[in-house]
């Protein structure tokens, strides 16, 4: 089941202040923000260099209707163009609902990440549609 959708605003070294700036703006509360220096270290990984460690890995307002903006700053090196910075994010509490829109979305299009388990999620995947609109699918369950 579908739990919630919401955009997704991708910056070049600009999230937190966008973040802040939109709070401001549509008198939002800032709901967290947390950094790339505080993902969790994986074997197989690269460490984080310095110079992205501060910089925004995800952070979240919500608007004084309830509803969410989420931001984040490119990964240094990843694609990156204004004007294209938007995804849409889809939350589901099933993760075959996840799987199966996942794999309709990619019909023709372009897979960015295959679904996978994240720190934050149990299963996630981030892909293009045919029609070159990124969506970011996420699953949250009761135990993640």
């Amino acid at each position: 089941m579908l739990k919630d959708a919401y955009p997704y605003f991708i910056f070049e070294r600009q999230a937190e202040e966008a973040m802040n700036f939109y709070a401001e703006v549509l008198q939002a509360t800032v709901l967290d923000l947390t950094r790339y220096k505080e993902m969790p270290s994986m074997e197989d990984e690269q460490p984080v260099p310095d110079g992205v460690k501060e910089l925004v890995m995800n952070g979240t307002i919500q608007l004084p209707n309830g509803t969410y903006i989420m931001f984040s700053d490119n990964y240094p090196g990843a694609p990156y163009t204004v004007g294209n910075n938007v995804t849409i994010t889809l939350v589901y509490t099933d993760p075959e609902d996840t799987q199966k829109v996942f794999d309709l979305l990619k019909e023709n299009g372009h897979i960015e990440m295959e679904l996978q388990e994240t720190f934050w999620s149990p299963l996630y995947g981030n892909v293009t549609d045919k029609y070159g609109i990124q969506w970011q699918l996420s699953t949250e369950t009761e135990e993640s």
